[in-house]
């Protein structure tokens, strides 16, 4: 490529960010075979040739995120976290297509997560953990004995996937959803919303502190 097209190129970021094989970039950015790269919106295959884009790119920012996930009590409480060696688990049984990116390509080890109790009466925020270990492939998909079996995933070619959480703290008492919708300061959270039904949601930092302060108040 010439110096004029890469001043061409650069001109025309939109910082839209996708990940190639190193092998087939010929731009001398490229140093690990999962590198990334700052593209913007235009023909890729006329600029660079052959490319070949590979998993959607994790989050490359030192900047935590927050979320909160759901469990039903009956099936895996945060008390079972608890008893748990070292607290910790792995988050296995996703299978949504959203909750799952949000799992494989946004948690990073650090991130805390706020644990629901979903299908409870009432349902309520219960407790908090991190992030202790990211994405990898979730082989219950691929265990016929498991519940959340999908014959469309295979240790070869994963469909679905998980991360180990570690409990924080369990809260004295739970934040029950009823109180939550009274708190202003949570109007926005994704878990209030109507039709809200994701078992693993994004949480702002704002909201994270807030619940912090109701927990500790009880």
């Amino acid at each position: 490529m010439t110096d004029n097209r890469v001043h061409a190129l650069n001109a025309r970021v939109h910082r839209t960010v996708l990940t190639v094989d190193s092998t087939e970039c010929s731009l001398g950015r490229c140093f690990l075979s999962r590198s990334f790269i700052i593209l913007g919106s235009m023909r890729f295959q006329e600029i660079f040739g052959k490319i070949i884009f590979k998993s959607a790119p994790r989050r490359i920012d030192s900047m935590p995120n927050y979320w909160l996930m759901k469990t039903e009590p009956s099936t895996y409480s945060i008390q079972d976290l608890a008893k748990e060696k070292k607290k910790t688990t792995h988050w296995d049984g996703v299978r949504n297509y959203q909750a799952r990116n949000f799992m494989r390509d946004d948690m990073k080890i650090g991130d805390e997560v706020l644990i629901y109790h979903s299908n409870a009466d009432p349902p309520a925020i219960v407790g908090r953990a991190k992030i202790v270990k990211e994405s990898y492939p979730d082989f219950t998909a691929w265990d016929k004995n498991d519940k959340h079996f999908d014959p469309k995933s295979s240790p070869e070619n994963p469909r679905w996937f998980m991360v180990d959480i570690q409990l924080v703290e369990v809260f004295k008492e739970p934040l029950e959803l009823p109180g939550l919708k009274k708190i202003k300061a949570l109007d926005g959270m994704a878990l209030l919303q109507k039709g809200s039904r994701l078992s693993v949601q994004p949480v702002k930092k704002k909201e994270l502190d807030t619940i912090k302060k109701l927990a500790a108040r009880k």
